[in-house]
């Protein structure tokens, strides 16, 4: 049996227009009443967030000064996971269709997400997402976790997953994040990083993923590729 982890921001959900507005709502909030600012644009917004440009730099680029910057870095922090601009996100162009190939192969599937329970229920709910996963392969935290950091915490995540789950022929997991290519190096799993997330491929390079592959499709048909187990058919 072939199972596939994969994450879900990124790879299943588009998270960039969360992370937009977050930044607009948290420079109006920062600045000065009569401070100018110069607002990125979301292009300009994501391209830095994609190669890691701390937020503080982000703030600072966008006409905050620094004394405020740690204080705009902190909101948003405080503010990007909250239910209410959760409701931003869209699932990756291609990624449902994806999705549905699979469940009707029957490919074991499951989520590997550092998203909260609650966080989690909301695009399941909105994109009728729940039918694609079964309850004992969604793996994300519980709503009273306290995160000590993803690179540290997914791992873990994945090695219960793999202690709790039946064996499998071969493991491969889907991500966009080097916490997604830590958790599976960490747990001898086949690791594909894919570029419709937050990270670019530089910074997924660093980390040293088995292939990087442009979303979710592309890395569905390269396990088929690699993997002697069809998929879709």
């Amino acid at each position: 049996m072939l199972r596939i982890f994969t994450d879900f921001d990124g790879p299943i959900m588009d998270v960039s227009e969360r992370y937009y507005r977050v930044y607009q709502f948290c420079l109006e909030q920062i600045k000065r009443p009569d401070q100018p600012i110069s607002v990125l644009s979301k292009e300009e917004f994501w391209k830095l967030k994609r190669s890691r440009v701390p937020e503080r730099q982000i703030g600072i680029l966008s006409g905050l000064d620094e004394a405020q910057a740690p204080e705009f870095s902190q909101l948003r922090r405080d503010t990007v996971h909250t239910l209410p601009y959760l409701v931003h996100d869209k699932p990756v162009p291609g990624a449902i269709a994806t999705l549905e190939k699979l469940h009707r192969a029957n490919v074991d599937l499951a989520i590997m997400t550092m998203r909260r329970t609650r966080e989690l229920e909301i695009p399941f709910k909105d994109h009728n997402l729940q039918r694609f996963f079964k309850t004992d392969r969604c793996y994300c935290l519980p709503n009273d976790y306290i995160k000590t950091g993803d690179v540290k915490d997914k791992p873990l995540l994945m090695e219960r997953a793999l202690k709790e789950l039946s064996p499998a022929t071969e493991n491969w997991a889907i991500g966009d994040t080097e916490a997604d290519i830590v958790a599976a190096k960490t747990n001898n799993v086949h690791a594909i990083g894919v570029l419709s997330g937050i990270r670019d491929r530089a910074q997924l390079e660093q980390y040293n993923p088995d292939f990087i592959v442009a979303n979710l499709t592309d890395a569905i048909a390269l396990i088929e590729e690699q993997s002697s187990l069809p998929l879709v058919g």
